[in-house]
């Protein structure tokens, strides 16, 4: 069922790599995590590009759930980026690589016609999913979003953060996160 969702490249590396893919009784479900490295300096689904705001070694944790009607929850988890601060998170159209911009625009359900999108008819957290938080004082932070679309398929793998909340901000850090798409929407 896994390779149903997920490339059977994909999901071997997500399950070697410590995470989970599976269906369950009540939809799939999905878990990865990783480590920031210095983008071009290891081969790792997390890359930091500012390692003020994200040191090489914090960790990041991505879940997704598909529900049986075909929505979608993402979750994220994080640990060791710089306290205090508050980061703009978002899922992205592309995998990182070794420039942020490397990931693509926002995810949109809605596809704005314009791009790069910036029209709050289709940047806004509806249509997109944000996962904007405010790391505490130990530099833990998380954030979750519900929506009732799922992605389409090949359209959603990585979570952006950015150095602001919102729709602005540059890109401080990238994950690399093998998503499943929802009923109907592939």
């Amino acid at each position: 069922m896994v390779a149903g969702i997920l490339s059977g490249a994909v999901a071997a590396a997500v399950l070697a790599a410590g995470g989970s893919a599976g269906a369950a009784p009540d939809g799939y479900w999905m878990k990865t995590d990783g480590q920031f490295a210095r983008a071009g300096s290891a081969s790792s689904a997390a890359l930091t590009y500012d390692r003020k705001l994200v040191p090489a070694g914090a960790w990041i944790e991505v879940g997704q759930h598909i529900d049986e009607r075909g929505g979608t929850a993402v979750r994220l988890r994080v640990k060791g980026v710089k306290p205090g601060h508050t980061y703009g998170v978002h899922v992205h159209q592309k995998p990182c690589g070794a420039n942020p911009a490397d990931a693509g625009g926002h995810y949109q359900h809605r596809k704005d016609p314009v791009q790069p999108s910036t029209d709050p008819e289709y940047a806004n957290p509806d249509n997109e999913i944000w996962l904007d938080f405010t790391a505490d004082e130990r530099g833990r932070g998380g954030a979750g979003a519900e929506h009732d679309w799922g992605f389409r398929r090949g359209e959603a793998a990585s979570v952006v953060l950015h150095d602001q909340p919102g729709m602005s901000g540059s890109r401080v850090a990238c994950f690399t996160v093998p998503f499943g798409w929802g009923a109907g929407t592939g």
